[in-house]
């Protein structure tokens, strides 16, 4: 099977990091291409950004589909265009902060979210309550790091987002920690140790469902909100 892990930003750097972790996790009879778009934004962090990660994830869909991509994730914590990408993709499409989300109820029944800037709480605030994790969701915290700092996190960012993760273990009871940022990715095992509860990256949660629903033979629905919008379907 194929896979297009799509990093909405045009960090070649951030994009060969998720690649690798993706590649980690995927099982030998899958493949990963991990692709962002030549022009665009180098960061995803406010509404402005991910209206236009929205649009390039929305052209890696339409050119993974032309290509013969059987899956795809994407990778931003903002989940940018996720319903249209469901929309022209045949097969399942996950994004990276509703995969993690889902597999931190599975690891205990609380979880907090660690994440960049301030500014993107919001967003991931209405994300817990679109998917439903309101209750499991204990508290979210901001550490200050942009986004690009990520693609090769210094020891001193490692140390912010540690006692972060921390915090919300000691203050909150979080059971498991998501990290809020796909440049968090090759931190995961790293802060599991050092925090002493399961951390999970958004980008291995992603591979391992997208797998797993190619696996069970389960794609997107086509029978309404997520049909092909090219498609009259009066005519059919």
């Amino acid at each position: 099977m194929r896979i297009s892990l799509i990093n909405p930003n045009t960090s070649r750097a951030m994009t060969d990091k998720i690649g690798l972790t993706a590649r980690e996790v995927a099982g030998l009879d899958v493949t990963i291409d991990a692709v962002c778009p030549e022009f665009g934004l180098a960061a995803i962090e406010s509404h402005s950004d991910e209206a236009q990660a929205a649009l390039a994830v929305l052209r890696e869909v339409e050119r993974g589909e032309a290509a013969g991509v059987d899956g795809f994730v994407i990778a931003c914590f903002g989940d940018p265009g996720l319903d249209a990408a469901r929309e022209v993709a045949t097969g399942p499409v996950v994004g990276i902060a509703q995969a993690a989300m889902h597999v931190a109820t599975l690891a205990g029944r609380s979880f907090s979210v660690v994440t960049t800037l301030s500014r993107t709480l919001g967003r991931a605030q209405d994300l817990v309550r679109r998917y439903g994790f309101a209750e499991a969701c204990v508290s979210m915290y901001a550490t200050g790091i942009p986004v690009l700092d990520l693609e090769a996190a210094s020891a001193e960012s490692f140390e912010a987002i540690a006692g972060t993760c921390e915090r919300a273990v000691r203050a909150d009871a979080a059971d498991s920690i998501v990290l809020g940022c796909a440049g968090m990715t090759d931190l995961c095992e790293a802060l599991s140790e050092r925090v002493g509860v399961p951390v999970i990256d958004g980008v291995a949660a992603s591979v391992g469902l997208v797998s797993g629903m190619l696996r069970m033979g389960v794609g997107t629905s086509k029978r309404d909100e997520y049909a092909d919008p090219r498609v009259d379907v009066r005519a059919a």
